[in-house]
């Protein structure tokens, strides 16, 4: 099967579905999704219009980190203005708990103003972009106020580095207040039924660099997307308005299957980085021979099991953490990358339009995608266009090989199983749907026409 997430973190997540189907409840966004957790555009029931029920900020320019509260840190100015390390505020030690070994790091923290989310929401995910040089790494973390007053606590939203020598990245479990949980990358009411929401939140940086040297990461990108995305088994069919496709790479996550067994089994669970990889090399990006030397020379496509290995979360265990994903298509010259939902296929199309290819998580019987031959708990693929007929054209990466991954799947039956968050089984059971997850790459400096779909879509830039 392919998936975008282990079972470990899907039998966690179906256990809370189950718990509040079981009382009659419907479960939050986050906890229904037992496959994908993200941020959201939502879709109300198949009876209403299309509502977009997500609220994304994003900290990018000069001004944004000038307004922050730095302590050790610098706001960096230029084409791509960022926030680095000035004077670190002293040494900490850190024991990376897949390493067991425990150095001292110099540190400086930069803390985001905070924000009302236009849209009270049961879930928040952060994600980022970066640059972290060889001894240097970042920890993500967010505080949330609930809608009646109270605070979460500072939730670790992720440990990461573009590399694996110094730390390796990491997602960190176990973090509860008894009312939300953070679900790898998520963070989620626990019970909707409630009506507990998250109404705003800050965001903290921490910035580590080796001791007694003049390295630092430099955060370019700093956001977070809060959403509440009402539970449904169908969606509103929208209406054609556009034939194009765009000439994406094709990669197939199959013809790596036994490979590298240590990033989350080998290639038969690689859908996210194979995907990932296609549309990095849409923009333009590539990589060098020094940088895939270590990459068995008999293997195909050395690039995607470059991008398993650097989007791998050594806690969760698998290649599908979403703001890996976007933070490792950022390490390439000029792209960025954001995790959102989007509301429907209309937004597909606006951004396909503007050039822009978008990644799409989904989960489906076999007899509910036609063409497709398996069915999937979570699956990610890339959209690349729309026929004639307003079906989708998709480079899905669970094909026997490269030249058949392209593919075209009916229109309708797409944006069901991609935005619905609930589902049947193949047991008949009611388990969870990934409700529009998509992540988005696109160029740093985006031109007119890309930045007026990014926006039209809740992604402004």
């Amino acid at each position: 099967m392919s998936r975008v997430e282990p079972p470990s973190r899907r039998s966690v997540l179906a256990t809370v579905v189950a718990a509040a189907l079981a009382g009659g409840s419907a479960p939050s966004a986050a906890a229904a999704d037992a496959v994908d957790a993200g941020s959201s555009t939502g879709v109300g029931d198949a009876e209403s219009a299309p509502v977009r029920s997500v609220d994304y900020r994003a900290w990018t320019t000069y001004a944004d980190w000038s307004a922050g509260t730095a302590r050790g840190v610098r706001a960096v100015a230029g084409d791509r203005p960022g926030v680095a390390v000035a004077t670190p505020l002293g040494a900490v030690d850190y024991t990376d708990p897949h390493t067991r070994t425990t150095a001292a790091w110099e540190h400086a923290t930069w803390t985001s103003p905070l924000h009302t989310l236009a849209v009270p929401s049961t879930e928040v995910i952060a994600s980022w972009n970066a640059s972290t040089p060889a001894g240097t790494w970042l920890q993500v973390e967010l505080k949330g106020s609930y809608s009646d007053g109270t605070d979460t606590p500072w939730y670790v939203m992720g440990r990461w580095a573009s590399g694996d020598q110094d730390v390796k990245r990491t997602s960190v479990d176990g973090q509860s207040d008894g009312r939300s949980t953070v679900w790898t990358d998520t963070l989620a009411i626990d019970d909707a039924s409630t009506g507990l929401r998250v109404a705003s939140y800050r965001l903290r940086l921490t910035l580590y660099r080796r001791p007694g040297t003049q390295l630092t990461p430099t955060v370019w990108r700093l956001g977070a997307m809060g959403s509440d995305v009402p539970d449904r088994f169908t969606v509103p069919a929208s209406v054609p308005g556009l034939a194009h496709e765009l000439d994406v790479p094709r990669y197939s996550q199959e013809i790596h299957q036994g490979q590298y067994p240590e990033y989350d089994s080998g290639g038969e669970a690689w859908c996210s980085p194979t995907s990932s990889q296609m549309i990095v090399e849409y923009w333009g990006g590539r990589l060098s021979a020094q940088q895939l030397a270590w990459v068995d020379p008999a293997y195909a496509d050395p690039q995607v099991c470059h991008a398993a290995r650097f989007t791998y979360d050594h806690q969760y265990g698998g290649c599908g953490n979403w703001p890996f994903n976007a933070a490792y298509a950022a390490t390439f010259a000029d792209l960025q990358g954001v995790v959102t939902r989007l509301g429907s296929l209309t937004d597909l199309e606006t951004l396909i339009a503007a050039g822009i290819p978008a990644m799409t998580s989904q989960s489906f019987l076999k007899a509910e995608l036609t063409g497709a031959g398996y069915g999937t708990a979570g699956h990610l693929m890339t959209v690349i266009g729309f026929t004639a007929a307003g079906d989708v054209i998709a480079n899905d990466p669970f094909s026997a090989d490269d030249s058949a991954v392209r593919r075209v799947y009916r229109r309708r039956e797409f944006e069901n199983v991609w935005l619905r968050t609930k589902r049947h089984n193949a047991s008949d059971n009611v388990v969870s749907g990934t409700g529009g997850v998509c992540y988005l790459y696109f160029p740093a400096r985006p031109t007119a026409r890309q930045c007026q779909a990014l926006t039209a879509v809740g992604v402004p830039v």
